[in-house]
């Protein structure tokens, strides 16, 4: 991907198990950097640690595009931050809504989510083969079910207005598309993205939160995010570094 070659239009399919799964299916095949599908709706969609993600038909952007970085695995700890700030500033130019980030991969409003981000990487222990990256946005939802009515939100419901799926598709790509690019070609990348994802995170400093964790969980303040992206945790016992765990808010 270069400034003179973006982003191609996504395959387009009415129905997908996962916008992911198939994302990684095409990348294994060989499919180029840039490669991306859309559905219109998933009977599988997922987040982190394999959770649901609710997609009915024609509602929500449902996304995934294929990236293949000549760089060293860890250098890509913080494509899902870009892609986060990415899909703020895209929401924030097609709606006029501005967006709260939840480190590391959650989108809200008023407290509620309605985009997660679902970065699956295939490397070897110095080069990366491909990484998909995934993005469900609540768009149309004009309803939720029971369990997620008090979490959950949609952009409709935000605005008080039906959005295009086309446009919000078009500026998310193209904002991804300069995020990863600067990732790739800026020495100063890096620093920009911890700096404009804290700046729009309203809990990755001074909030209260409580980390799940194998050996038992534990409560803290955050207190930002280290050079690496991940989340750092004031507790009793010290500073902790928060690098894949659940983070709720309290």
């Amino acid at each position: 991907m270069t400034a003179t070659d973006p982003w191609p239009p996504p395959q387009y399919h009415a129905e997908v198990t996962s916008t992911n799964d198939l994302a990684l299916q095409l990348a294994l095949r060989g499919a180029p950097e840039g490669s991306a599908v859309q559905a219109g709706r998933q009977t599988a969609g997922r987040g982190r640690f394999g959770r649901e993600w609710f997609s009915p038909a024609d509602a929500g952007l449902y996304l995934s595009v294929v990236a293949r970085p000549d760089r060293a695995p860890r250098s890509w700890s913080l494509l899902t931050l870009a892609a986060g700030v990415a899909a703020a500033e895209a929401i924030e130019r097609t709606t006029g809504l501005r967006c709260d980030l939840k480190w590391p991969n959650d989108l809200l409003i008023d407290g509620k989510k309605f985009c997660g981000i679902l970065t699956e990487m295939n490397a070897e222990a110095t080069r990366v083969r491909h990484i998909v990256i995934g993005i469900g946005i609540n768009v149309n939802h004009a309803s939720f079910p029971t369990e997620l009515q008090t979490i959950a939100t949609s952009l409709r419901l935000a605005s008080g207005k039906e959005l295009s799926r086309v446009e919000l598709c078009a500026a998310l790509l193209k904002s991804l598309d300069r995020e990863y690019r600067a990732l790739l070609e800026k020495s100063d990348a890096r620093e920009s993205v911890l700096k404009r994802f804290q700046e729009r995170s309203s809990s990755v400093r001074d909030r209260q939160v409580y980390v799940e964790a194998e050996n038992g969980g534990y409560e803290g303040m955050t207190y930002g995010l280290d050079p690496r992206g991940f989340l750092q945790v004031r507790t009793l016992q010290g500073l902790r570094i928060v690098l894949s765990s659940s983070v709720h808010l309290r």
